[in-house]
């Protein structure tokens, strides 16, 4: 090979796509059984965290794109999941709000996470635990 460092073996980038899709199509059979996608799912799981928050609020905490979350939150409200309202502070800002569907999702989805830490048999809890840290280090860099 003329230039070793194009290796695809050598690539951290070409690891990471492969673990992330990966992880969407693990994720994918569990979330079926909720009526959502993945996005929709990071969403969900920022407002059970906290309902009731600006858009903007939601665009920080989740990273998603935002013309993305404009999508997501339509099809989410078509779903009678959440409500888009006007904040009574400010009315020129949106605040999203879970209905009552979007809150019972939550007791559904909670095995979730321990179903996809179990597709990592190879990793022990204390590795587990230094690749979110090491991928917190990667996305503040990249960020």
């Amino acid at each position: 090979m003329k230039h070793p460092q194009l290796k695809l073996d050598n690539q951290i980038c070409h690891r990471l796509y492969m673990a992330s899709n990966g992880l969407t199509r693990t994720y994918r059979d569990s979330l079926a059984d909720l009526n959502l996608t993945y996005p929709q799912y990071v969403v969900m799981m920022a407002l059970w965290e906290k309902d009731g928050i600006s858009i903007t609020a939601l665009l920080e905490k989740t990273s998603i794109d935002g013309s993305a979350m404009t999508q997501i939150l339509k099809k989410m409200g078509d779903k009678q999941l959440l409500n888009i309202v006007k904040d009574e502070q400010d009315k020129r800002k949106r605040v999203v709000k879970l209905t009552g569907e979007g809150q019972k999702l939550q007791s559904k989805a909670a095995k979730i996470p321990e179903h996809i830490r179990c597709q990592f048999p190879s990793l022990d809890d204390g590795e587990a635990q230094l690749l979110v840290q090491l991928l917190d280090k990667v996305i503040k860099d990249l960020n």
